[in-house]
């Protein structure tokens, strides 16, 4: 007898975890595997954070937690935006979760009527799609390409809006790609967006502070306050801090009254994410950032070894990302779907990728570099040898 409902028969696997857990059932069998595929940082959460964790343990700190947050991760995370961002929000317009994912789920559900459409530049992080499916909104896809920087245009986003557009997801810098929107871009999608006055922004800046090449990330908030009270500012402390296991993500919204409607939905979902942890992330806001800065230095010297390794192998083309952990390399010139090509490699080189298909981009791979420089070493020289002797230029 089937029990499931039609709407989530139409949700799809993470293209994402399912590549790892193959991976990992490799090496379980004791197969030397590189992986190139999960998005977490591989450096440990540093010391001063785990560290508060266990503080928090011992004071006993292990009952419920508040549905949004605690006062004092609220009151950081807001002190954060404003020191960071120039953002300026009161803690009550600050929502906790149980991790980024968790609060764009909460938010998409909060914000979408049925039918409404969600405009998601393409290629897109493999959730978005499905958080929209799950709100009962229509996902609307925005192609772009290497040739633009993996940017939509505002002649594009101004073709795509209708009377049921309710939002744009705005991804800077961007996983899959390692791309962003600079200044300059996202005042351009503002013009439009200021004609538009149903529209929201969905801005998720959780690669905020993992940049290169000189880019910089600015809010979008920050850079149209005439949309502040159109736009919703995602975060989490996951890839800045290296705290994935830690489940933590925020939402920073335009008024009081939203947050509540937030916090009435996580009241019945996941109620307060972990009370101990929460004042593991107020040590990570308020204590020095140089951990953030290490982290990224390593992240920027992997990057440049690996864009201009991989684009030295026969028909790879890879741009040099300006954010995230990830590159994005175009492989049309091997013509193998990436599904394919991504089993392929992860079963005969022994290279665990992430086909570009479930980004919406089946001519990608999505490669992390958050491993280190001999993974990335070997990765390359597996690749190099799987193509020599499998692709056809």
């Amino acid at each position: 007898m089937k029990l499931t409902n039609k709407l989530i028969d139409t949700v799809k696997p993470s293209a994402t975890l399912s590549i790892t857990t193959r991976a990992k059932e490799l090496v379980a069998q004791g197969v030397n595997v590189v992986s190139l595929g999960a998005g977490e940082p591989d450096f440990d959460t540093p010391d001063h954070i785990k560290e508060a964790c266990i503080k928090a343990l011992k004071a006993g700190r292990t009952k419920y937690a508040p549905t949004v947050g605690t006062p004092d991760l609220r009151k950081a995370i807001a002190a954060k935006l404003l020191r960071d961002n120039g953002l300026t929000y009161a803690a009550e317009q600050i929502i906790v979760s149980c991790g980024g994912k968790d609060a764009l789920y909460n938010l998409f559900n909060c914000l979408l009527e049925p039918g409404d459409e969600v405009l998601i530049p393409s290629p897109y992080w493999v959730s978005y799609p499905e958080f929209v499916t799950l709100a009962r909104g229509t996902s609307v896809f925005m192609p772009t390409t290497d040739e633009t920087g993996f940017r939509i245009t505002p002649a594009q986003l101004e073709k795509a809006i209708t009377p049921r557009t309710r939002v744009l997801v705005l991804n800077t810098p961007s996983n899959p790609t390692g791309m962003g929107y600079d200044e300059a871009a996202q005042k351009e999608l503002a013009v439009v967006l200021r004609t538009h006055p149903r529209v929201v922004v969905v801005s998720d800046e959780i690669y905020e502070h993992l940049t290169y090449g000189g880019f910089k990330h600015v809010s979008f908030a920050k850079l149209a306050p005439d949309l502040y009270e159109r736009t919703f500012t995602v975060n989490a402390f996951s890839k800045t801090y290296s705290m994935t296991g830690w489940r933590l993500g925020y939402t920073a919204c335009p008024n009081k009254e939203f947050a509540l409607a937030m916090g009435r939905l996580q009241d019945h979902s996941t109620s307060g994410p972990v009370s101990f942890t929460q004042d593991g992330a107020v040590a990570a806001l308020n204590a020095s950032q140089d951990c953030v800065e290490m982290m990224r230095t390593a992240f920027e010297e992997r990057a440049k070894y690996f864009v201009d390794a991989l684009n030295r192998i026969p028909g790879v083309h890879c741009l040099f990302p300006q954010g995230a952990f990830y590159v994005f390399p175009n492989l049309a010139a091997w013509k193998i779907p990436s599904f394919e090509l991504a089993k392929r490699l992860l079963d005969e080189a022994h290279v665990a990728a992430i086909p570009g298909g479930a980004f919406g981009a089946d001519d990608h791979l999505r490669m992390s570099f958050a491993t280190s420089m001999d993974n990335l070493k070997q990765a390359v020289g597996r690749i190099k040898t799987w193509a020599e002797k499998n692709v056809n230029h």
